[in-house]
């Protein structure tokens, strides 16, 4: 029985990352030296450095001003790096979820933080509209796409100030006009690479305006300068992520993989709302593409356990929803194929049949 993959993160990886990455990890580049032993001064693996920040360039369209870089730490690291390299007296966020909450946390030690909105009190089920971002901010910082809760903001928001966006569950999932942010940052767990590398890109300009001392490993410009060598990169998921990033180009690009995004989502949601036996858990509007979440239909709240162990059966791996939330979460990510998503649909389909 073939098994697919929604777990939120670390998620589903493409076969083309998964099969030229282990071969990697037994001979790299013909060295006879696994991936994972090579020196990351090695020309082998500068190569590989700079194609995976050229490929990030090309397939983002990254304007000239701004660098790629790979750092560890994930996008926890990032909730105070951020602030650290670019908050000198206020900054402005919003608070659409868990990761952003963590960020405006963090950020409170580095500033004054100005939360323009919240959708907190309605278990953020949506996406906060018409606020007012101060002109007066540093930047203003979103989460792009909420995870536990299956929300999604996909245009940029229309902002007097510079941007900052987490983007780590929907990074290129669809394209970004780069030039309206300062710094993007994105974990690459879910639509890059295995957990333990971060993508960073960020505005140079926007940097050294801050009057603090920034300690050299949290200091943006370190790791410009050293083009991500300034200590041991995580060589296996740059690697990775570079693999998926040319599995994206012979995909054509980010634009194409977006139209499979949208009509992945579409198919899964247009069954939530027509199944009599389940229900969407965040506003229509603000629908993730890349984490579906939905609940049982009050009225078939006793079948839930029963579901999801029929899921789990029929090979549907990590559909349990987040605490926060309940129910069940889809996440479906750009690796996710849309046989994988029919497949959770007839199985939704066929347990509705049976009840």
């Amino acid at each position: 029985m073939k098994k697919y993959n929604f777990y939120a993160g670390p998620s589903i990886l493409s076969q083309y990352t998964i099969k030229n990455t282990a071969e990697a990890i037994a001979d790299f580049a013909g060295t006879g030296l696994s991936l994972m032993e090579i020196s990351h001064r090695s020309k082998e693996f500068i190569a590989v450095m700079d194609e995976a920040r050229a490929l990030t360039k090309e397939l983002l369209d990254v304007p000239q001003g701004y660098d790629v870089v790979f750092l560890g730490g994930g996008a926890s690291l990032q909730f105070c790096m951020a602030p650290y390299n670019l908050l000198e007296t206020k900054a402005a966020y919003l608070d659409t979820g868990t990761w952003a909450s963590n960020a405006i946390k963090e950020a409170k030690i580095f500033g004054q933080i100005d939360v323009v909105a919240s959708s907190k009190e309605s278990n953020y089920t949506f996406i906060p509209k018409n606020y007012l971002i101060p002109a007066d901010a540093d930047y203003f910082h979103f989460t792009s796409n909420n995870t536990i809760f299956g929300t999604e903001l996909r245009q940029e928001p229309d902002s007097p100030v510079p941007l900052v966006a987490d983007m780590s569950s929907d990074i290129f999932s669809r394209p970004v006009d780069i030039s309206k942010y300062v710094l993007i940052y994105a974990g690459a767990q879910k639509n890059l690479a295995p957990a333990g590398v971060t993508l960073i890109i960020v505005r140079e300009d926007a940097l050294g305006k801050v009057t603090r001392q920034i300690p050299t490993m949290l200091d943006y410009r370190t790791h410009i300068k050293k083009e991500s060598m300034f200590n041991t990169p995580p060589c296996v998921p740059v690697y990775a992520a570079l693999q998926t990033l040319k599995h994206y180009r012979e995909l054509g690009g980010v634009a194409a993989i977006e139209k499979l995004n949208l009509a992945k989502a579409q198919l899964l949601y247009d069954e939530i709302d027509r199944n009599r036996l389940f229900k969407g858990t965040a506003a229509p509007e603000d629908r993730s593409i890349m984490n579906v979440c939905f609940v049982m239909n009050d009225e078939y709240r006793e079948l839930e356990d029963e579901f999801g162990k029929f899921a789990a059966s029929s090979g549907m791996i990590g559909v349990k929803g987040h605490r926060s939330v309940g129910g069940f979460r889809a996440s479906i990510y750009n690796a996710m194929q849309i046989d994988g998503i029919q497949a959770l649909v007839d199985v939704m389909k066929s347990f509705e049949k049976a009840h």
